[in-house]
């Protein structure tokens, strides 16, 4: 099983607004896309689409910081 999460971040490093979905990728990776459009006019706001599977192992797949986008698994469709 597969937790895929939205993480908001005002400040990088700050307290985090997460959403989280087990095995549905398509609901976490909406709402990044969604907080992005929303959120990301202040340069320090940071958000992040990320997977965490059984064993802890976190991916961090897309990552908003600073006015770019950070692509980390080439695949992800957005």
């Amino acid at each position: 099983m597969t937790l895929y999460r939205a993480v908001l971040q005002f400040v990088e490093d700050g307290p985090a607004v997460t959403g989280e979905w087990k095995d549905n990728p398509a609901a976490a990776r909406a709402t990044y896309k969604g907080w992005v459009g929303l959120y990301t006019h202040d340069p320090a706001v940071v958000v992040q689409f990320v997977a965490e599977e059984d064993d802890r192992t976190r991916r961090i797949i897309r990552k908003w910081a600073v006015d770019r986008e950070v692509i980390t698994e080439e695949g992800d469709p957005l």
